[in-house]
């Protein structure tokens, strides 16, 4: 137990070591803690500009596999989150426009996309790559984590965005600290608000983007348990916390991080390897907080979606997106984070 509690003490503290992030991925800083935490992670938005609330339509495999969903819309406004391990991505990857531009056409369908297993050494594999998705007018951006692993293989976490949807809180960006080595890959942090509808009353939510090492899966997911804690804990009050990414574990043996109370994995008996023989990935929530969950979730089909053969997809990556649709607008305990920026502007 004493080494969890040292994650959990550099997190609360503020972080020793986190990574902060400014917009565009490029410049990376180590940061001691702030003197003064602004009261809310809204404060660090920009401002909100009309955007098309129309949500993207990706195919689906189902509703976590457990039921069937339509490709098609939810009632009302919604962003979708995606999760996307992109196999070894890296300089042999970005060589193949093919696979570039199906990889681009891939994150369009959604409005923020964690992303795993960045290998390149080359600072500029992701902004070129976010160039070539925006070459159809969208003005996507990104933030990226430092290389992190315990051996000579290196990988690097991203987010990738949808500008005219979704904010982010530039200062709410870091990679967790890990002094006991815990984790290969500590996972990148970071908090958004949808755009497009008044500030007090959009989504707000902050993503722990992770990629267990597959040899060390229950000790990881311990691990997990205790940086979900952490992060619900030391959020400035957010309270809808989604851990994504690849799990290397399907939704039935998440050990310890699946034993938190009213946890809840949105990916459930269906495969998301592009095989279609295992399931890695996944997004989880806290259910009873994150109300704003419309229930709609599931694999993006990578081969059915671009009549691919299984030998062509895998060039793409061995893992198809998984993702999760979300109302734009706080629900239940609505405005959690910008009720706070009310009362403090009183």
């Amino acid at each position: 137990m004493q080494r969890f509690l040292s994650i959990a003490t550099l997190a609360v503290m503020g972080g020793l070591g986190f990574l902060f992030l400014k917009g565009g991925g490029l410049d990376q800083v180590i940061v001691a803690p702030r003197a003064s935490q602004p009261q809310s992670a809204i404060e660090n938005f920009s401002a909100p500009k009309p955007s098309n609330l129309q949500s993207p339509s990706p195919s689906s495999t189902g509703n976590g596999g457990v039921a069937q969903v339509s490709a098609g819309a939810a009632k009302g406004p919604t962003i979708r989150i995606a999760s996307f391990n992109i196999q070894v991505f890296g300089n042999k990857k970005a060589s193949k426009p093919y696979v570039m531009n199906t990889l681009a056409e891939i994150v369009r369908k959604f409005d923020v996309v964690a992303v795993q297993e960045i290998r390149s050494k080359n600072q500029y594999l992701i902004p070129k790559f976010v160039q070539l998705i925006n070459q159809d007018g969208r003005k996507y951006d990104h933030v990226i984590g430092p290389r992190l692993g315990d051996t000579t293989v290196k990988e690097q976490y991203a987010y990738l965005f949808d500008t005219e949807r979704i904010d982010i809180d530039h200062q709410s960006v870091y990679t967790v600290g890990d002094p006991d080595r815990l984790l290969h890959r500590a996972p990148l942090v970071a908090t958004f608000r949808t755009r497009g509808v008044d500030p007090d009353n959009a989504f707000t939510f902050t993503l722990v983007n992770t990629h267990t090492d597959p040899d060390d899966v229950p000790e990881e997911l311990a691990a997990l348990a205790e940086v979900y804690r952490v992060v619900r804990r030391s959020s400035r009050g957010e309270d809808d916390i989604i851990l994504l990414g690849d799990l290397n574990t399907d939704d039935r043996r998440l050990g310890r991080l699946g034993q938190l109370p009213s946890i809840t994995p949105l990916i459930a008996g269906i495969w998301t390897n592009t095989r279609q023989s295992s399931q890695y990935d996944n997004l989880l929530i806290h259910q009873p907080s994150t109300s704003e969950y419309t229930g709609r979730s599931g694999v993006f089909d990578v081969i059915r979606w671009f009549n691919l053969t299984q030998e062509q997809a895998l060039e793409v990556s061995d893992h198809f997106p998984v993702w999760a649709e979300f109302s734009v607008y706080e629900r239940d305990q609505a405005g959690r984070i910008a009720s706070h920026r009310r009362n403090a502007s009183r």
